[in-house]
């Protein structure tokens, strides 16, 4: 028999919050630049990451390859989320140096100080290059648009955060590298905010059923505990749902049947297991509750079309 769920896993009060909530970032580096007119910086493509950019002083233009020029004034905010290449100039069509050919400042091991002097107007930045490791981040940041801009203007909430960022990363006193990381947090999650509130596509598909209150219990408790043994039954008990009401919703939201969405976030988080936290393949497989690594990798290698072991030394060799 099915028994019900933990009170951890009843359901949730904000299951779109926990997701949320597991947009914490890993910095890949952080920079301050101190800029004059001319200038400008050539942004690589990044892939798996997300780059963002606030203007502190001054203004620049930022040249992405999804819309036209634009400028950035202090306040503005600017998410670039799935690591396109694109440019930071202090004046539209102006040259740009490659990033990682500029030479840096390094304040410590993943912040750093450009200085450019070209005797003109003054600009000041802080950007960024993020990863996210949590799997229900990563695909809350798949759904986002190529760009994302908050004008100084558009959300005066988020502007204490943003002047409190731009003091850090002027004086940058003792701890102010995990200051600014846990700000640019702040931001991002505030940024994906208001633009969920502006668009309606984000009130559709797996954002949509996140923030339906019985689906986005049973979605909440497949990402907190993954290696429970959910049965359609068990997950409608959670979404306080008849079984054939829940599995017709949930397919309806979601757009594909619960088991198959279980199955499908199993292997996804075993993935970033193996392939980030170098996870032993028996220790993962129990995670996603699998009882044998044979079913686990048989599974593994049905969705994700590699075996696990492949993914495994990918990453050992990738460190190297």
């Amino acid at each position: 028999m099915d028994t019900p769920p933990p009170p951890d896993l009843w359901p949730s009060i904000d299951p779109l919050g926990e997701a949320l909530h597991a947009l914490r970032m890993s910095g890949v580096f952080c920079c301050r630049s101190e800029a004059t007119a001319p200038w400008g910086v050539a942004m690589p493509p990044m892939a798996g990451c997300a780059m963002f950019h606030v203007v502190t002083e001054g203004q620049c233009w930022i040249e992405t390859p999804d819309a036209p020029a634009r400028c950035l004034r202090p306040g503005d905010f600017v998410l670039v989320p799935h690591g396109h290449g694109h440019r930071l100039v202090s004046e539209p069509g102006g040259n740009a140096d490659e990033l990682f050919a500029l030479p840096r400042e390094f304040t410590s091991g993943r912040y750093e100080v450009l200085r450019f002097d070209g005797g003109g107007a003054a600009c000041g930045l802080v950007c960024g290059a993020v990863k996210f490791e949590d799997p229900a981040a990563r695909r809350l940041i798949a759904l986002l648009p190529p760009t994302l801009w908050i004008e100084a203007g558009e959300a005066p909430w988020m502007q204490a955060t943003l002047q409190h960022l731009a003091a850090e990363a002027r004086q940058m006193r003792p701890g102010g590298e995990a200051v600014v990381t846990r700000l640019a947090d702040i931001l991002i999650i505030q940024a994906i905010r208001a633009w969920m509130a502006q668009d309606t596509t984000a009130r559709t598909g797996w954002l949509g059923a996140l923030q339906d209150r019985a689906i986005g219990a049973a979605l909440a408790a497949i990402h907190r505990d993954p290696a429970r043994d959910w049965t359609l039954v068990s997950l409608a008990a959670t979404a306080a749902m008849s079984r054939s009401a829940f599995a017709a919703r949930f397919t309806q939201l979601v757009g594909v049947p619960a088991m198959q969405y279980l199955a499908q976030w199993r292997m996804q988080v075993a993935h970033t297991r193996l392939a980030e936290h170098g996870g032993a393949i028996p220790e993962v497989a129990e995670g996603v509750g699998y009882q044998s690594e044979a079913a686990f990798s048989r599974a593994f290698k049905r969705h994700l079309g590699v075996a696990p072991g492949e993914v495994v030394r990918r990453a050992r060799a990738a460190a190297q």
